[in-house]
């Protein structure tokens, strides 16, 4: 009964946000979350300075247009990868003031934005690197992928971090 919308780069200009609104309306399917496009990653970066902005703005379209036909979440990656331990204290830096212009952004729109905790070298492994991205801005939350909890027990994870959860990505192998 609810659906994530989630369609890669090259697709966004070809979605008809029209015909995602009728088929919502015409099948009783709630049009739950909006998951911003994730790759690729030298085009599309939040957690690297020279694409931040464009990056930032980008998503910041997406949103006001998906959010006019009822979509309330968006999820978001922190960033891409591989990420060399010696930058993830900038990355981290850089994408907290990516996350606060997108919560920003949300707020104008009256939606959430949900960061997607993140496997490997990713930003966002584990309960104490979520919760430092999502200090950023108070209007953000967390997209909790049970799949890419690699690093830490979900229960933990959940403990530490469930007052900031508003949306979840469960996959069929994780149960």
């Amino acid at each position: 009964d609810c659906i994530e919308i989630s369609e890669g780069y090259s697709a966004q200009d070809s979605i008809s946000f029209g015909d995602l609104e009728s088929w919502s309306a015409e099948y009783g399917v709630e049009l739950w979350s909006y998951h911003l496009p994730f790759a690729p990653f030298g085009i599309l970066e939040p957690s690297v300075k020279e694409l931040a902005p464009k990056t930032v703005s980008y998503f910041g379209e997406i949103m006001g247009r998906a959010s006019e036909i009822g979509i309330g979440k968006f999820i978001v990656h922190p960033s891409g990868e591989p990420i060399d331990p010696s930058d993830r204290a900038m990355r981290i830096e850089v994408a907290k003031e990516s996350l606060c212009s997108l919560a920003e952004i949300a707020k104008g729109y009256g939606v959430t934005v949900a960061v997607e905790n993140l496997p490997r070298t990713f930003l966002g492994k584990g309960s104490s690197e979520m919760l430092e991205l999502v200090s950023a801005h108070p209007g953000l939350g967390i997209c909790f992928d049970t799949n890419h909890l690699l690093s830490e027990n979900p229960i933990d994870f959940i403990r530490k971090c469930g007052h900031k959860i508003v949306t979840l990505h469960v996959s069929d192998y994780d149960r």
